[in-house]
């Protein structure tokens, strides 16, 4: 099989939620994954040592994700609300599949600050669709060098049918430690539909539980719906807490957050294409606003 190229959208406006943008407000990636067995020597004997034998892949995707308060009307902030910041990550992958287990193994490097242009971003779509810009801009967090090395496993576990239909469960455990965050991550899914096979769910921007972007062709349509559920037990995340080195807009984050999930995806013709609905308990401590929404859109393309 060949790449795999994907181009994906998160969005806290999509769902009907008031105000439109706040916490989590947008994410954006651009990722590309080689065929299995295109990778380095060196890479591979990495992958075997850590995972044993398994069909290895590795990748490349860009990152930026933007964070904003739950008032993005006021010149200065509410201290108590969550920090403007923008992300912008270049994530290095290797993975390894057998017949029922992903591991990935992620390097993400980049900046937290006003480089990562969250802010040029986030108004000129507002200036461009004739929207209030956001105000608050100016009291981000500082420019700051990031790095986090994550990994993942995801295990497919065929449970049988329902009416005709093939269903599986999908558990996953990661950890992600650096200076961007560091956080210990369990979660499962449960899928009905066809092919399931073709892949180990879909795809989420990190720390969401996300199956990648490989998929294989198993039947000339697969398709499934799903529903999940993930938690995150959080021991520091800058995107809350600013710089341990340097005073600057801090929240407490909370020790426990967790996600529910829906959605559902089709591969067809070396596309596959999926929607993913998300609700988040909150991160820090006084967080308002109840529960955080936002939708993931994907498509992915094999060449």
């Amino acid at each position: 099989a060949g790449s795999t190229w994907t181009l994906q959208e998160e969005n806290a406006s999509i769902p009907r939620s008031s105000p439109r943008d706040h916490f989590y407000t947008n994410g954006l990636r651009l990722g590309w994954t080689s065929g299995a067995g295109a990778v380095p020597q060196s890479l591979a004997a990495v992958g075997t040592a850590l995972w044993g034998s398994g069909q290895q892949r590795i990748g490349f995707d860009l990152t930026q994700q933007i964070y904003t308060p739950l008032g993005t009307q006021a010149a200065n902030p509410d201290r108590n609300d969550r920090p403007y910041a923008g992300l912008l990550l270049g994530n290095f992958s290797l993975l390894s599949d057998t017949d029922s287990t992903r591991s990935v193994l992620t390097l993400s490097l980049g900046v937290l600050g006003p480089s990562a242009g969250g802010e040029q971003v986030q108004n000129g779509f507002h200036d461009l669709f004739n929207i209030p810009t956001v105000k608050g801009w100016s009291r981000q967090i500082q420019n700051t060098p990031v790095v986090e090395l994550f990994h993942e496993r995801t295990w497919r576990q065929p449970v049988g049918t329902l009416a005709g239909l093939e269903v599986d469960v999908l558990p996953a455990l990661g950890i992600g430690v650096g200076n961007l965050r560091d956080y210990v991550q369990a979660g499962a899914s449960v899928r009905i539909g066809q092919g399931l096979q073709s892949d180990y769910g879909t795809a989420r921007l990190r720390p969401g539980i996300s199956g990648g972007d490989a998929f294989r062709t198993v039947r000339p349509v697969a398709w499934y719906v799903f529903a999940g559920a993930d938690a995150q037990a959080v021991g520091y995340n800058l995107l809350l807490q600013s710089s341990p080195f340097r005073s600057g807009p801090h929240v407490t984050p909370l020790p426990v957050v967790a996600e529910l999930q829906a959605g559902a995806a089709v591969i067809a013709h070396g596309v596959r294409l999926s929607v993913t609905y998300v609700a988040q308990t909150p991160e820090f401590h006084h967080q308002r606003g109840g529960i955080h929404q936002l939708m993931s859109l994907a498509v992915s393309v094999r060449f």
